[in-house]
């Protein structure tokens, strides 16, 4: 007997009788035909489900892009300030400090710092195009490899919010900024420093006279011949004519004299089981190259190659043929605004240009990033070690009249002196 369920589709048609196979066929049609409503709802609630999930993700996509066109309008209405800013950097594989706007041959640490400065949204790109737009300056030019730990900029911005993070997440971490301070409209960090002070780390077997049979990592340097270096060290302070000292100026150029305030070594310190010494030199401004020659000249001295009377010699109007030493060990350390901070440091309105409360993070940078690179570079590429094989080759005792003959042949037998690039050293 058929199931109650089953009774109303048993009845029969026109007197037909039902038969069990008849039923069973109507009740899987019937359980099919569910099935099948049920699939097409849930693919029609699958497929409902899923555009609006596409429409929120899209809601989502258009609103942070609105958020970053409201940022950049935001970023657009703020008022441009003029500021320093502090840097730190490790110059290696730069080109110097200095950019040279439409060349990428040679990459500069202010390469990456305008792209750093346009991706923060602090300048328009057409400012970083043309630094002149957002009134760039930096305080000193530093050369191929040199390094600097306190750089001081001086630019127009956007004073955006967390605007340090911000420039620092867009640099490579041996680039830093570690300050900023504003400042009056027409300030220029180059015209306005009064003194820059530089050091240079070198290995002290540097001292070691050229008679002595030195192995490197065994040298340690003595009492007496660091008295001697610095000494020597000493006779540049004053004002001197330091024609000798660079490249392109002549006995008789103004420029050519420069002041120095300070300058001596420090007491040796051994790093990796190499003994090291930083000599420090604060002056007025420094020539390109002026540095170095100076530390070149009485390396030539305390190691026999040269007299003392040809320190004195290099200042007067006879070409004297001073050797350059490596520029790996060159940092610039600090800039000077004696004269700015007298007069708007404490205005009310502006800060004096010191940075005592960076001083830590200074220290941490050049620990992290300066002192490394230049042992381990001295250890693997033997700066020093190579320069100080040249020094036989200098000729300290030529008369002029022998420099310009030695001068003119040498021009002869090279069409195209080399050149170095651009200064160490600030103008």
């Amino acid at each position: 007997m058929a199931t109650p369920l089953l009774q109303p589709l048993c009845r029969p048609l026109h007197g037909a009788v039902c038969e069990a196979p008849m039923v069973l066929t109507m009740a899987e049609d019937l359980i099919a035909a569910v099935a099948s409503q049920t699939k097409r709802l849930n693919s029609s609630s699958s497929e409902v489900v899923q555009r609006l999930e596409e429409n929120g993700h899209q809601n989502k996509r258009l609103k942070s892009d609105a958020d970053e066109e409201d940022a950049e309008d935001q970023n657009k209405k703020l008022p441009k300030r003029k500021i320093v800013l502090l840097m730190a950097y490790s110059g290696k594989g730069y080109h110097g400090m200095q950019r040279n706007v439409g060349s990428s041959q040679f990459k500069t640490i202010e390469d990456d710092l305008v792209s750093a400065l346009v991706q923060s949204g602090c300048i328009p790109e057409n400012h970083g195009e043309d630094m002149k737009k957002m009134s760039f300056q930096r305080c000193a030019r530093t050369d191929k490899g040199v390094s600097a730990a306190g750089q001081i900029v001086s630019l127009k911005v956007r004073l955006i919010d967390d605007i340090l993070e911000k420039i620092n997440n867009h640099l490579p971490s041996h680039i830093r900024i570690l300050g900023l301070k504003r400042v009056t409209g027409g300030f220029n960090s180059k015209n306005k420093c009064d003194a820059r002070t530089y050091s240079y780390m070198l290995p002290t077997f540097a001292f070691a006279h050229k008679d002595q049979e030195v192995q490197e990592e065994l040298y340690r340097l003595d009492r007496e011949t660091l008295e001697r270096v610095n000494k020597l060290l000493a006779c540049y302070k004053g004002t001197h004519n330091f024609h000798n000292f660079t490249s392109q100026k002549g006995p008789r150029d103004p420029s050519a004299k420069r002041y120095i305030m300070e300058m001596y070594c420090g007491e040796p310190f051994v790093r990796e089981n190499l003994e090291f010494a930083v000599i420090e030199v604060k002056g007025q401004s420094f020539m390109m190259h002026q540095i170095r020659k100076m530390i070149g000249l009485v390396i030539a001295i305390v190691k026999g190659y040269a007299a003392e009377s040809i320190m004195e010699r290099s200042w007067g109007e006879e070409k004297v043929d001073v050797p350059k030493a490596p520029g790996l060990g060159l940092v610039l350390e600090k800039v000077h605004f004696e004269k700015y901070n007298r007069r708007f440091g404490n205005d009310g309105l502006h800060e004096p240009l010191e940075w005592t409360e960076e001083e830590g993070k200074i220290a941490v940078f050049k620990e992290q990033y300066i002192y490394p690179t230049i042992i381990n570079t001295e250890r693997e590429e033997k700066s020093m070690a190579n320069w100080l094989n040249t020094l036989p080759i200098h000729d300290f005792n030529s008369s002029a009249v022998e420099m310009q003959t030695n001068n003119k042949n040498s021009k002869k037998s090279s069409d195209l002196e080399a050149s170095d690039g651009c200064g160490d050293d600030s103008d």
